[in-house]
């Protein structure tokens, strides 16, 4: 080990800063030194200690950028080009194109010639007949099905599109879509605040712009109303307040059958306060819950099978179970309570 690392080692704890500030002008000409005579390789110093700074120079003259960019420019032309390692000759390389020959007729001693009956035939044949010749000749993939029984049914081939060339599919026939839901959110809140006999079902699905505040009003107007049987909420953007509101809904609604909260941004959380309702609801048979913004996790699915299994009112649950512990404890349990609710139907 050599005199410096000695040192090094002496110093490892102490500051640099420090140590530096500490040593005299003698000893930090021979400290630069003995850096200048430093190995580069030695691996236990830091890489700026392993050679000596040559980045302080003394400026040459003010930075003019014009010469500056003049003088690279005249060096550049200056360089001579380098040759070229294959001389170019002018040969051309690679197979040459050749167009394609036009389609070749067929030479007149080359035809086929049928015996007079047959073509007399051929040419008297309907297009029903041609299909069914063609069916036989193995040629039925020059029309589609729809084609073919159109031909068959009628004796006549309506569409001829695709026949001579490429089987195209049928055209795709647009589904227009559903007309917005015509619900009246505040006069719906009146009627369920009121009571009125005349409202069994309260649909608001796909009513986006419902404020939640609305949607928790509705939930506690349902507390004490005993005519709506049927309440859906799908796609509502609904969340957990609404799910803690609907919850608590669930507890004191007696005459509630369907309950259907799919398609909105309930989590985990707001889920379980639905599902620990449920305990104390003995009217509602239908309960949809699926396709939730937020995944629920494996903690829900399991609290969802036990729901069902304590619950024997409950015969349609909207979930797709993604675990197959819980699938199959909730299959068991539907199962269980349809049979129960047909043997007191039967009494």
């Amino acid at each position: 080990m050599s005199g410096y690392q000695k040192e090094l080692e002496k110093y490892r704890d102490i500051d640099e800063d420090e140590i530096l500030r500490g040593m005299s002008s003698e000893e930090l000409d021979q400290l630069d030194l003995e850096l200048q005579e430093m190995d580069p390789e030695n691996i236990l110093l830091p890489a700026g200690m392993r050679q000596r700074d040559q980045t302080k120079k003394s400026p040459t003259g003010p930075l003019d950028r014009d010469a500056l960019l003049q003088h690279l420019e005249k060096e550049a032309l200056e360089v001579k080009e380098r040759e070229d390692l294959v001389p170019y000759t002018g040969e051309k390389r690679g197979k040459p194109f050749i167009p394609k020959q036009a389609k070749r007729e067929i030479p007149k001693e080359e035809q086929i010639e049928l015996e007079p009956e047959l073509e007399e035939a051929l040419a008297n044949a309907t297009d029903a007949e041609m299909c069914d010749i063609a069916a036989i000749l193995g040629m039925y993939t020059l029309m589609s099905n729809k084609q073919y029984y159109d031909a068959i049914t009628t004796g006549i081939i309506i569409n001829k599109e695709g026949i001579n060339s490429v089987v195209q599919p049928d055209k795709y026939k647009p589904v227009p879509d559903e007309p917005p839901n015509p619900t009246n959110v505040e006069e719906t809140l009146k009627m369920i605040k009121n009571n009125d006999k005349e409202l069994a079902e309260v649909n608001l699905n796909n009513i986006k712009d419902i404020p939640i505040p609305t949607l928790k009003e509705i939930c506690e107007a349902m507390k004490t109303n005993t005519h709506v049987k049927k309440l859906s909420l799908v796609a509502t953007r609904s969340n957990d307040p609404v799910a803690h509101a609907a919850a608590e809904m669930l507890k004191e609604n007696k005459a509630l059958q369907s309950f259907n909260i799919e398609s909105n941004f309930i989590t985990s959380a707001g889920m379980m306060n639905i599902l620990q309702a449920m305990r104390q609801n003995t009217t509602l048979s239908e309960l949809k819950v699926d396709n939730q913004r937020h995944n629920l996790g494996d903690s829900v699915e399991m609290e969802m099978a036990q729901m069902l299994e304590r619950c024997p009112s409950i015969i349609r649950f909207g979930y797709h179970f993604t675990q197959q512990g819980p699938r199959a404890r909730a299959s068991i349990a539907i199962t269980r309570n349809i049979e129960t609710r047909r043997k007191q139907k039967k009494a």
